[in-house]
């Protein structure tokens, strides 16, 4: 089978199309035929193992000079092909959307799959759309709904309203009845407020941080604030939860990167700042994809795919989400 393979750290031309052997299910593990993929940012900083911290402090995934697995990408939707021993939930045929977290290898035509990476495909979204879904609107559900605690009539701002993990934030912040403000860039505000928000903030003109406004629930997706900073606009008892993000610096790997605003906010967390909810690691589940299977079906969030790429055109679509910051999703088409 065809397959996006990486062998050691830099740029998107170390990604090759190349031909591999097919997986085969193990227990427990289904195959799916991939129809389309998802672009995330942890695609590129895996790619060029940014930052430098990451390698030391997840071993099991960054490797001294490359990504522990070769095949790229997580998040993907597609038909399965063949059901490994001890598995009843999924037959041949199924369409099904998922996400393979550290396991990775869904840029490829077949990627083997645990049962508890993936659920039934929302019924009338494209294979496209429903790729762009698992790792961001989870992030986003988690984040809103079980972190912040966010409540009906609670003021919500989301730093990075118009990312990947952005979009569907304001969308289920607004399904949690919640007064919705989104901070983005001038082209996007747009968009932000066509999916729900009530009012949208140009960072390059207005910093949020410095504003007169308060919020309950801060969401920060972009880690480009101080701490302190972030905890200026919080109402009294207000939650700022911290969700890495970071963008591109140039193509060179720092040190620490976003990671340095999680490490602050997981100090601050563990010696009492009740204020400071750092994000933690989701898993991948069938009861987080199945409750947004529920919100995608009903039409309260609805993906948002910017552009589209064919598998052969993979390294350009992680160059374009990386460099070109694209708004939303970016989709491989297999």
């Amino acid at each position: 089978m065809k397959a996006i393979v990486q062998q050691r750290y830099g740029s998107a031309e170390e990604l090759r199309l190349i031909d591999i052997d097919a997986p085969v299910p193990g227990e427990g593990e289904v195959l799916v035929r991939v129809r389309a993929a998802a672009v995330n940012a942890r695609d590129w900083h895996v790619m060029r193992g940014d930052p430098y911290l990451a390698r030391v402090m997840m071993p099991s995934h960054f490797g001294p000079r490359g990504p522990r697995r070769a095949v790229r990408g997580s998040d993907f939707a597609g038909v399965v092909e063949a059901v490994g021993p001890g598995v009843t939930r999924f037959e041949p045929g199924d369409e099904v959307y998922g996400d393979l977290r550290e396991d990775d290898g869904a840029f490829a035509e077949l990627a083997r799959v645990p049962v508890g990476c993936l659920e039934r495909k929302p019924a009338g979204l494209t294979f496209e759309q429903a790729a762009a879904v698992p790792l961001a609107a989870t992030t986003a559900l988690v984040a809103l709904r079980d972190v912040a605690g966010a409540r009906p009539g609670e003021t919500v701002l989301i730093n990075g309203a118009s990312g990947g993990v952005g979009t569907f934030a304001v969308q289920l912040a607004k399904a949690f009845g919640a007064y919705v403000t989104g901070v983005c860039s001038a082209r996007n505000l747009g968009l932000v407020t066509e999916l729900g928000a009530d009012e949208a903030i140009d960072y390059t003109r207005e910093d949020f941080t410095r504003a007169d406004r308060r919020y309950d629930v801060i969401l920060d997706l972009v880690a480009n604030h101080t701490l302190s900073a972030l905890l200026r606009p919080l109402a009294p008892g207000g939650r700022l939860v911290t969700a890495g993000g970071g963008t591109s610096a140039g193509g060179r790997p720092r040190v620490f990167g976003p990671m340095a605003l999680v490490i602050r906010a997981q100090l601050a967390a563990r010696f009492g700042d009740k204020r400071v909810h750092p994000m933690p690691n989701v898993p991948p589940s069938p009861e987080g994809l199945a409750t947004l299977r529920g919100y995608l079906e009903s039409g309260e969030i609805t993906p948002v795919v910017d552009r589209t790429f064919p598998l052969a055109r993979a390294a350009e679509a992680v160059r374009y989400l990386e460099i070109d910051h694209a708004r939303a999703k970016v989709v491989i088409t297999v």
